[in-house]
């Protein structure tokens, strides 16, 4: 792999992966443009008044979205809570310090179960960390605005709508008419939209509030950004007060992820997208030639401006399946960490969004030398693998054999 960048993985005993599952917290989230760090590492040693600092981060999240106001937390999914937290106290402080209990106060949250997802967590834990309790609204794959308007309650605190590709695609309330059925009913909405594009769309909808990630396609360092109406970023911003405390985020990412909105802005982004395409051609051109493979170009599922490569392993050709391929690449030299949450579909998609220059090449060198050497060997129990993946993190730190 050729690359002129120092890397620091190795005097940290760690290996150099190659991502091409995308912006994916476990992996590190996204590659950190320039402007960010610079201002990390120029207010690292620096004293600076939080507040006062959070204050020039509202500003910031308010221009770049559109909202009345921003704040920073921890994540996204740090977001998610203290906007529900927020939504069921307000600017009390007393009631701040009151939750998780919620005695005395709306606490009912109503989601899709289609929306229920799994991050690397699952999203009702975010809901229930405030004391509030989780109310379905439909079912998985059949939720209809009755269903919703029937689900409000005088203890309706708020309602959580999620924009993901882990969420169930059809058969839900669309943004805009969930948002004017709630509204009508006086119950803020809340959207997960931890790895969008749109940091003005889901407002404009309807939403009260909007959370971000600012660690992935943003390219900042790990933060949330929760954007909307002032009275509830201002409730939100105040959970720093109770339970937001253990969700706190520090001088550097807050600075790095203004710098990281402010570079969003002068981004140009036709230029990222011709890279991008540039990297799925070259797949699509060699991975083509590899026997029982079956490569295509798939949009985003949510309509974020980019496109995947969609890898189908033939099983009959290939004599392998596409779960022993994403493993086996997984193990080799160098990783490549693929996108497989649909690995039991036969197929999985490479993310062309953060590769440094040169590893595309490598990507598409070592899916065909790792397909070629697999070939014909017993391919693992899908059930199998799993059952060791959750054995060896449940030995954490210690490895498995």
């Amino acid at each position: 792999m050729s690359s002129n960048r120092p890397d620091i993985r190795p005097q940290l005993g760690l290996r150099r992966i190659i991502n091409v599952s995308g912006t994916m917290t476990a992996l590190g989230a996204s590659i950190v443009v320039p402007e960010a760090v610079q201002m990390v590492d120029s207010i690292l040693s620096e004293f600076v008044e939080i507040n006062e600092l959070h204050r020039r981060a509202c500003a910031t999240i308010a221009q770049a979205t559109g909202a009345e106001a921003g704040c920073m937390t921890a994540s996204c999914s740090a977001g998610i809570s203290v906007s529900i937290a927020g939504c069921m106290t307000g600017a009390d402080l007393a009631r701040i310090e009151q939750l998780p209990d919620a005695t005395g106060m709306k606490d009912e949250v109503l989601i899709q179960p289609g929306h229920m997802v799994y991050y690397g967590a699952p999203i009702e834990q975010a809901i229930r960390l405030t004391g509030a309790k989780v109310v379905t609204v439909g079912q998985a794959t059949f939720a209809r605005p009755y269903h919703l308007a029937a689900a409000v309650t005088e203890r309706t605190a708020a309602a959580v709508y999620v924009i993901s590709h882990h969420a169930v695609q059809y058969g839900q309330i669309e943004l805009g008419e969930f948002c004017a059925i709630c509204r009508a009913r006086g119950v803020p909405v809340i959207v997960d939209a931890a790895s969008e594009y749109d940091l003005r769309g889901f407002l404009a909808k309807g939403a009260d509030l909007v959370a971000y990630s600012a660690h992935k396609f943003l390219g900042g360092p790990t933060a949330g950004i929760v954007a909307g109406r002032k009275d509830l970023v201002r409730a939100a911003f105040l959970q720093n007060y109770g339970i937001g405390r253990g969700m706190k985020v520090g001088k550097e990412s807050i600075a790095g992820a203004i710098a990281a909105l402010e570079a969003w802005g002068k981004r140009d982004h036709a230029a990222v997208r011709a890279r991008e395409a540039g990297y799925l051609k070259l797949w699509m051109e060699r991975l083509a030639k590899v026997p029982g493979l079956r490569p295509s170009i798939v949009p985003d599922p949510t309509d974020n401006p980019l496109d995947r490569l969609k890898l189908e392993v033939d099983q009959g050709e290939s004599s392998t399946t596409a779960w022993a391929l994403a493993a086996a690449l997984a193990r080799a030299e160098p990783p490549i960490i693929v996108r497989d949450h649909e690995v039991e579909h036969g197929h999985f998609f490479l993310d062309p969004c953060n590769l440094h220059p040169g590893e595309a090449e490598v990507v598409a060198d070592q899916i065909a030398s790792v397909a070629a050497a697999i070939r014909g060997k017993p391919s693992p129990d899908l059930a199998d693998l799993r059952r060791r993946q959750y054995e060896a993190l449940l030995a954490w730190p210690d490895r498995l054999p």
